[in-house]
């Protein structure tokens, strides 16, 4: 019952948090006006494939929140158990590069340069945001599991890919 508890609520969470950054996203778009121009027809493409891409990405993480750190993604609602597990297993912030890959799709079937330099932007924010409150945080609450999964996987580039 209390994992679909946490499926549910991050269900909420997860569409609240989402809808919020289109939001801002379509916002953004508005100051295409001011560049008079707007990105090739050719790129509607590649946005659908990064969106599909991105989309598990984004949400495989979020389900091993719930299924293994009985817990949801937001940190009002954190985890109970640490998760280094799925997609925790091979790189540390999962769900953001899915969120990075679904602005950057979202952006290029929309046609808008400014909602293309937006993920850039929000990329940056998240990556302080983790390193000076979510790292901080998780040390606190999972010391030394943390902290030596914080050794062997990477935050942004899984293993498998830096050691070809």
């Amino acid at each position: 019952m209390k994992m679909i508890l946490n499926a549910l609520k991050s269900l909420i969470y997860g569409t609240l948090f989402f809808c919020f950054w289109i939001w801002i996203d379509l916002l953004i778009k508005n100051i295409d006006k001011s560049f008079g121009w707007s990105l090739p027809a050719g790129v509607y493409m590649p946005g659908l494939i990064l969106i599909i891409i991105g989309f598990p990405i984004a949400i495989g993480p979020a389900l091993s929140f719930v299924i293994y750190g009985q817990g949801t993604p937001a940190p009002f609602d954190a985890l109970k158990e640490f998760v280094a597990v799925g997609p925790y297993k091979y790189v540390r912030n999962p769900m953001y590069i899915g969120g990075f890959f679904l602005f950057v799709g979202f952006a290029l079937i929309n046609y808008s340069l400014s909602m293309l330099l937006f993920p850039f932007i929000w990329f940056i924010i998240v990556h302080l945001f983790i390193i000076y409150y979510e790292e901080k945080t998780l040390e606190k609450r999972f010391g030394q599991s943390y902290l030596d999964y914080k050794k062997k996987t990477n935050r942004w580039i899984p293993k498998f890919i830096i050691n070809k």
